[in-house]
């Protein structure tokens, strides 16, 4: 059974520990370090990474992507979203669908 981590800022990720998952501590300003961490992360099924920790990694969350495990999900901080998170779900929903059905302009 594949177990679940949580990367970012200590604020945000702490609490993801309450639900059984493993939570991985990093800093929104040392892409070097963050990288290090989700290399670390490679036998999980499923890593979500604050946007803000994210910044910076993108070609190593590509990289990943390209495998079926761990599936990466970005979400918002305690500090708020960047909106990073949900433009990804946007794409791979256009992917899937072949049309944007989660643009609210229609």
């Amino acid at each position: 059974m594949y177990k679940v981590a949580v990367m970012g800022d200590r604020a945000s990720v702490m609490c993801f520990k309450a639900f059984g998952a493993d939570v991985f501590p990093a800093f929104d300003s040392n892409p070097a370090e963050n990288k290090k961490i989700l290399a670390s992360l490679a036998d999980y099924g499923c890593v979500f990474i604050t946007e803000q920790a994210a910044e910076g990694i993108e070609e190593t969350i590509e990289r990943f992507n390209k495998r079926s495990t761990p599936i990466i999900t970005l979400i918002p901080s305690a500090k708020g979203s960047t909106g990073a998170g949900l433009a990804k779900i946007k794409d791979n929903v256009e992917k899937a669908v072949g049309i944007n059905i989660l643009d609210e302009s229609r």
